[in-house]
């Protein structure tokens, strides 16, 4: 017999049987479509906290036990063994691609990586100091029409077109931002390097010399994408799939997603953990804010601690902490007071009571400032490289959306707690 739950309205003593469905991992559901129909009411759930928005086969969390999958693979794995490009194909298709399969691939985000020449105009309709999420936001708007062969979203084999164009242009669009944002020329693509080695030199190379590439900087790049390409029904993807719910274009749905991330909440937290160390100021002023973000009465807070859903160590930041001191490393700047501060922090985070109890361990952000502020980005460009690497997640959920066949606009209801209807007076009768 079908699992059900049943709900009992104490004001007319009816009853109804909503089923229960069962995924293959997590909690299980209860389906609730009937019942408004069934009521009259609806449920009330600001942040859809405990409300499951869709079916996807793409990422499982599990915050309690610190699990993060990527189609059943752990992040651990593809991080310390794959390239970008294999968990972006991993994330599109389903399964891990076999040689012939990645070379395609390949060749195709390589062969993408070029913006129709009149986009640079558009650049250059920005003010000189946009910060480079505003200019994000209006490029990757304007794909739509520049590319108008792959905006039908009924065609299978434009979405597959729109999809690759997205993840290989998203980097070219980023370092033209930053290039536009500091005033230096734009740097075209490379066909000889791969995905993270052509974000750098685009990014950071110069026409009046050769920019030569760090094997360390771009693995660290490289894992800095894969552990940032998807994180399940966060608030860009969320917002990725409903505004592709209503039948939009792929370019302006994924420009929605960039729009959601630019909010401190959700893409700013690295930054914010910067901004924090520098406060902090020195090792030796540890304990003193410590104390601080223990007082409920101080409004400073440790930032780059405990996370939304990871009720346990965020599986992504082990990874990022190994990147963290090989980066550190390889640029000869192990003593870093940033680094310093950090691993003080860290260490009494996983000590201390306060921190041990209330399950504060560290998240991806604490390290990933660290890393990006040593390898010579600013603190404006953290969540454009986010968003480049979350690219990939939100053309993958978006195309997951549109494929399923439950999917519908997106309506969400709400509690209504404005004024009753009222009668009208004229404004000449209302003295």
């Amino acid at each position: 017999m079908p699992e059900t739950v049943t709900l009992v309205d104490n004001t007319t003593g009816k009853s109804h049987d909503f089923p229960v469905s069962s995924g293959t991992l997590g909690p299980k559901v209860i389906d609730i479509r009937s019942l408004y129909a069934e009521t009259g009411m609806f449920t009330y759930d600001p942040g859809f906290t405990s409300t499951a928005s869709c079916d996807s086969s793409i990422t499982y969390i599990d915050g309690d036990e610190g699990v993060l999958l990527h189609r059943g693979y752990a992040i651990e794995d593809l991080a310390s063994n794959c390239s970008f490009l294999e968990v972006a194909y991993l994330l599109l298709e389903g399964e891990l691609p076999d040689n012939a399969q990645m070379e395609t691939f390949e060749k195709t985000i390589t062969y993408h990586t070029m913006l129709h020449e009149q986009l640079m105009g558009f650049y250059r309709g920005f003010r000189r100091d946009a910060h480079p999420m505003a200019i994000m936001c209006g490029v990757v708007g304007a794909l739509s029409a520049f590319y108008h062969d792959s905006t039908d979203i009924t065609d299978q084999k434009q979405r597959l077109i729109a999809s690759h164009r997205m993840i290989a242009k998203m980097p070219t669009l980023a370092a033209m931002a930053y290039k536009y944002s500091i005033g230096q020329p734009f740097m075209y693509p490379r066909n000889d390097l791969n995905y993270a080695e052509n974000f750098l030199h685009m990014t950071f190379a110069v026409p009046a010399e050769d920019y030569k590439i760090n094997p360390v900087l771009a693995k660290a790049m490289d894992r800095i994408f894969i552990l940032h390409a998807d994180h399940e029904q966060n608030a860009s993807t969320s917002t990725v799939r409903l505004a592709g719910s209503s039948g939009a274009n792929p370019f302006a749905c994924i420009a929605a997603g960039i729009a959601s991330l630019w909010g401190p909440a959700h893409g700013g937290a690295n930054e914010a953990v910067l901004k924090m160390l520098a406060e902090i100021g020195h090792v030796d002023n540890v304990g003193e804010f410590i104390n601080r973000a223990k007082d409920r009465d101080d409004p400073f807070r440790l930032m780059g601690f405990g996370h939304r859903v990871y009720k346990h160590y965020d599986p992504r930041a082990t990874v990022m902490r190994e990147s963290c001191h090989e980066v550190l490393g390889e640029l000869g700047i192990e003593n870093d007071p940033l680094l310093a501060l950090a691993m003080e922090l860290e260490r009494i985070a996983l000590e201390d009571e306060y921190f041990v109890e209330k399950k504060l361990y560290p998240n991806v952000d604490f390290y990933s400032g660290i890393i990006l502020k040593a390898m010579g980005f600013p603190t404006s460009m953290f969540t454009v490289l986010f968003a480049v690497a979350r690219t990939v997640g939100w053309v993958a959920q978006w195309n997951e959306m549109i494929e399923d066949p439950m999917q519908k606009i997106g309506r969400p209801r709400q509690l209504y707690s404005g004024a009753v209807q009222r009668d009208f007076t004229a404004l000449k009768d209302r003295g």
